[in-house]
């Protein structure tokens, strides 16, 4: 029998810095591979050490679903994910090498775990039920910071883009991707992955009435 591990309180996300102009936020945003795990807890992890282990999760499970919620719709999807995400984490947690920061490389088997879901068939036969971007589309509101809610507007705008041109914009303007980076987990180029998210600016703008887009992220490249 597979047991599930409990789903994780919501990440506390800033609200994005995507967008400029009057009254926007320019408070950096948060990511996965910001997270910092003590060396002990990483040591002990790749040792298998179950305490630590839960550490591990308990510090990256909320913004890992948090993630899953921005590259899929459904919610029941995102909590599945989650639950393949930390097994390949338990399962593979040996050949981690710490070539980049561990939240890191579970974001990487994440979004892999994401991007395999919205090319299967399953996805794509479900897709034409999610095109009322309200509703069970909505992340819900507990996972952001109460005092700085992530504007509904642009929740609900993101949520109309197909998939493959949200993705592009969450794993570039958010979780601080380059071009390179997405093309190669697409299995596409980085003039593909410019192109999308060049679509997707200019939808979310005609969506918000916004005019400009100030693009902000570092990049963390696991390998």
């Amino acid at each position: 029998m597979r047991v599930r591990l409990p789903l994780p309180a919501p990440a506390i996300f800033l609200p994005p810095a995507t967008f400029s102009g009057t009254g926007a936020s320019k408070r950096p945003m948060s990511r996965i591979s910001d997270i910092d795990l003590p060396a002990a807890v990483v040591a002990g992890a790749r040792a298998g050490d179950s305490a630590a282990l839960e550490a591990v999760y308990v510090a990256t499970s909320g913004a890992v679903y948090t993630l899953l919620r921005r590259l899929v719709r459904r919610p029941a999807i995102a909590e599945e994910l989650l639950q393949e995400t930390f097994v390949d984490v338990l399962l593979h947690i040996g050949a981690y090498e710490a070539r980049c920061p561990l939240p890191a490389w579970i974001r990487s088997i994440a979004v892999n775990r994401a991007l395999m879901y919205l090319r299967s068939p399953w996805h794509r036969g479900l897709e034409w039920l999610d095109k009322d971007p309200g509703g069970a589309d909505r992340l819900p509101a507990s996972g952001h910071d109460p005092s700085a809610p992530l504007d509904a507007g642009l929740e609900k705008a993101l949520m109309t883009l197909p998939a493959l041109s949200r993705a592009v914009v969450w794993l570039h303007d958010v979780e601080g991707f380059t071009h390179a980076d997405i093309g190669f987990t697409l299995g596409r180029t980085p003039s593909f992955s410019k192109s999308q998210l060049s679509r997707a600016h200019r939808r979310l703008r005609d969506l918000l009435g916004r005019d400009e887009i100030n693009v902000e992220g570092a990049p963390c490249t696991p390998t």
